[in-house]
C-alpha cells in the first residue's frame, strides 16, 4: 500500500472513527483502525464487535493495500504532523507502516488486515432513506433519556419503527419517556420494531456532517444489526434483543393543569434549582399558579446549602397544583426541545408530567413525579 492524503483529512477520519476503538479487548487488533485504498479514496474503520464506524476520505494511491495501525499511537502522531501531505507506504512482509509529512518521518508496526473483523458487503440494498438533518434532530431528542443501567437491556436502547411512512422513536428509563415522530418521504416505508444501542444513536448523530444530505438504514436481513451510510461514512451496530414495554400506555391522555412557558427561562429556573437540589436526589418543586399573571415557580431546598426559588411567567391553564420531579431531568428535555415555548401538562402531584414543544406535534416528553415532602 501506498498513498498520499492531506493531514487535515486524515485526522478528521480517525477522530470519527476511533470512538469504536476497543478500548479492553482480548484481540489486540479491535485496538486498532483497519486502514485501506478503496475506489480511489482511503477507507478507515474501527470496532469493538458491538459498535462499527467507516469513513472514507479522499486520497492519491499509488498502490492498492490494506493494514490496521494502532489507533492511540497513530491518532497522537498524525494529531501533531504540520497541515501538509502526508505519505504512507506498507512493507507487507514486516508489517511497519512508514508515514512522512514534512521534516516528520515515522515507522509504526502494524497488524495484518486479515486479522480484523470481515465487513459487510458494500451492495446492500432494501434501505429506507431518511433526510440526515431529521435523523439527527430526531436522536437528539429521545437519546438522552435512555437508561444506562445494564439490568434491563432494552432500555439502554432506541427503539426505532416505522410504520407506512411514519417514523418513530422512543426511548425511556423508567423514570422518563421520550418520543418523536417524523413523516418519511417514501410514504410506504415500513420497518419493524428494531431496539438500537443508544450509544450507536449518539455516534451516528454526533459524526453526521453539514454536507450529509440523508442516511440510508439497511437492517441486513438474519444478522442482529443495523447499518446507516452516508456518502462517506457508515455506523454499523449490533440491535439489542428483548420485547421493548409498551411505552404508549403511560403516556397521559388528559392533564388538568397546563402551563405554557418560555423554554429558556424555564431552564435557567432548573438550573439555578438543581444547585441547590444535588442533596436531595436532584427533587425541585414546580409550582403551578394560574390567573391573568400566572407563574410558574420551581424552589428547591437543601439543609445545608440553603434554598432557592425562581418565578418564571408561565401562561397557566386549569387547577393550581404543586408537584415535585427529578430537575436534571427536566434540564436534559429542556436542552434538547429546540422550541422558543413549551407545554407542561399534569393532573395531580402524584402524576406524571407531559412536556410538549409548543407549536408542533411531533415531540413529547414524559417524567415521572417524585414525593413532595413536607
Amino acid at each position: 500500500m501506498k498513498v498520499t492524503c492531506l493531514q487535515e483529512n486524515l485526522a478528521r477520519g480517525l477522530s470519527i472513527v476511533s470512538r469504536a476503538v476497543a478500548t479492553r479487548s482480548t484481540l489486540p487488533v479491535l485496538g486498532n483502525v483497519y486502514m485501506a485504498t478503496e475506489n480511489g479514496r482511503l477507507r478507515l474503520s474501527a470496532t469493538n464487535l458491538e459498535l462499527g464506524i467507516t469513513c472514507w476520505i479522499g486520497a492519491k494511491t499509488e498502490e492498492d493495500g490494506s493494514t490496521t495501525v494502532p489507533s492511540r499511537t497513530f491518532v497522537d502522531l498524525i494529531n501533531t504532523l504540520p497541515n501538509d501531505q502526508v505519505e504512507m507506504d506498507l512493507s507487507v512482509r514486516t508489517q511497519v507502516l512508514n508515514v512522512r509529512s514534512g521534516p516528520f518521518t515515522n515507522d509504526i508496526k502494524c497488524i495484518d488486515a486479515q486479522e480484523f473483523p470481515p465487513m459487510l458487503p458494500p451492495d446492500l440494498d432494501g434501505g429506507i432513506v431518511i433526510p440526515a438533518e431529521d435523523l439527527k434532530e430526531m436522536i437528539s431528542h429521545v437519546v438522552f433519556a435512555a437508561s444506562h443501567d445494564d439490568a434491563r437491556p432494552v432500555l439502554t436502547g432506541v427503539l426505532v419503527t416505522i410504520d407506512n411512512g411514519e417514523m418513530t422513536m422512543a426511548a425511556a428509563d423508567g423514570f422518563r419517556l421520550s418520543v418523536r415522530t417524523a413523516h418519511l418521504a417514501t410514504p410506504e416505508a415500513t420497518l419493524e420494531k428494531s431496539i438500537i444501542p443508544s450509544r450507536a444513536m449518539s455516534e451516528l448523530a454526533r459524526i453526521l456532517g453539514d454536507g450529509d444530505e440523508t442516511v440510508t438504514m439497511i437492517l441486513p436481513p438474519d444478522r442482529g444489526q443495523v447499518v446507516f451510510r452516508t456518502k462517506s461514512i457508515e455506523v454499523v451496530s449490533q440491535l439489542i434483543e428483548g420485547s421493548y414495554p409498551d411505552f404508549q400506555s403511560i403516556i397521559p391522555n388528559s392533564y388538568e393543569t397546563r402551563a405554557m412557558v418560555n423554554t429558556t427561562a424555564f431552564l435557567k429556573a432548573c438550573k439555578a434549582a438543581d444547585i441547590f437540589a444535588r442533596e436531595s436526589a436532584h427533587s425541585a418543586r414546580l409550582r403551578f399558579v394560574p390567573g391573568p399573571g400566572g407563574t410558574l415557580e420551581v424552589s428547591a431546598t437543601s439543609a445545608e446549602t440553603g434554598s432557592n426559588q425562581t418565578v418564571v411567567e408561565a401562561t397557566v391553564e386549569g387547577e393550581p397544583v404543586e408537584i415535585a420531579f427529578n430537575v436534571r431531568f427536566l434540564v436534559d428535555v429542556l436542552n434538547a426541545v429546540g422550541t422558543p415555548n413549551i407545554y407542561l401538562e399534569t393532573t395531580s402531584s402524584s402524576s406524571p408530567g407531559l412536556i410538549r414543544a409548543a407549536g408542533r406535534d411531533d415531540f413529547l416528553h414524559v417524567i415521572m413525579p417524585m414525593h413532595l415532602g413536607k
